[in-house]
């Protein structure tokens, strides 16, 4: 039986991020980081029998978990990026790791608030010295990590390798041209340098003066920032995986603004991200003197971000 022939286009469709490299490297060493911070943890405090090291240990475990995610996402983005089989190339897989990480720090979000909501039950006794001394530690560790995921170039417009692009100075300052993997990888080591910094300002503070309530307190606080957190990475990962586009999105306009003139009339526009950076658009028009598509095509070269170009055109009726 012969295989049945694939779909194919003429061009690639390659959309990944600028930096998708860079952010697939700093992925992996903030991982490698992480992990040795974990493994290091657990077997001081198996060692030393200090629960709040083992704790802290295993805590770091469900971020490695979130950040290895991002970190499969892009090999697999990377990979694959050529393969017919992706009508749009891979562009969106960041997205959608985006997407479940941040119901990984939501959940995260969860556990904290419920095991602070336990401790006012019931709490705890804490040994203030060293709980003070593990919290320093990951804190420095999340720093040194934070600064690897920055997001450096997000924000800018740049030329893409495909038949419809061109090569462009030209910034559109497009909140779409984020990386939402790497930005879901850098809000997990944020969440976690945060409870760090407010784990030693309630230990400090509980050591000094006894207020055991100020730590659970502190959690609490922690866990409503985190899940802000997350609740506004689930709104914009899930956005650019239905195709939505927000408010402040000005692409239609600079579209319209390049191809609506001399009487020609766009009739139907559908513009939506490919990937970071990366924006497809179908066009359909209506003119009293039709032109070739790719007359069109040339009128929309100038927008950086637009990778993907469909034309239709009809003739205006008489």
């Amino acid at each position: 039986m012969s295989e049945k022939p694939r779909l194919s286009s003429p061009h690639a469709h390659v959309f990944l991020g600028a930096d998708h490299a860079r952010n697939e490297r700093r992925t992996w060493l903030v991982i490698a980081l992480t992990a040795a911070m974990m493994v290091g943890e657990i077997a001081a405090g198996t060692l030393y029998g200090s629960m709040a090291l083992v704790a802290d240990g295993w805590h770091m475990a469900t971020h490695a978990g979130a950040l290895l995610i991002a970190a499969l996402a892009y090999l697999y983005a990377r990979r694959h990026a050529g393969d017919p089989r992706f009508t749009f190339g891979t562009g969106k897989l960041g997205d959608l790791a985006g997407f479940a990480s941040a119901v990984v720090l939501a959940l995260v979000a969860l556990l904290i608030g419920w095991e602070s909501l336990q401790r006012f039950a019931n709490p705890v006794s804490i040994d203030f010295p060293q709980a003070i001394a593990v919290a320093v530690l990951g804190l420095a560790v999340n720093l040194a990590c934070a600064w690897l995921l920055r997001d450096d170039h997000g924000h800018h417009g740049h030329g893409h390798g495909h038949a419809h692009d061109h090569a462009h100075d030209h910034d559109h300052d497009h909140e779409a041209g984020r990386d939402l993997n790497l930005r879901a990888a850098y809000l997990h080591v944020l969440a976690d340098a945060l409870t760090s910094v407010l784990a030693i300002a309630a230990l400090a503070l509980g050591s000094l003066y006894g207020w055991l309530w100020l730590d659970p307190a502190i959690g609490l606080l922690g866990a409503l920032i985190i899940a802000r957190w997350s609740w506004s990475l689930i709104r914009e990962a899930g956005g650019v995986l239905i195709d939505y586009l927000p408010p402040g999105e000005d692409l239609p306009d600079e579209i319209r603004a390049a191809v609506e003139v001399d009487g020609d009339e766009i009739t139907d526009l559908h513009v939506w991200q490919l990937g970071p950076g990366h924006h497809g658009a179908i066009v359909a028009l209506r003119s009293a003197t039709p032109r070739p598509p790719a007359h069109y095509r040339a009128k929309l070269a100038h927008i950086g971000d637009l990778s993907h170009v469909t034309v239709e055109v009809e003739p205006r009726a008489a």
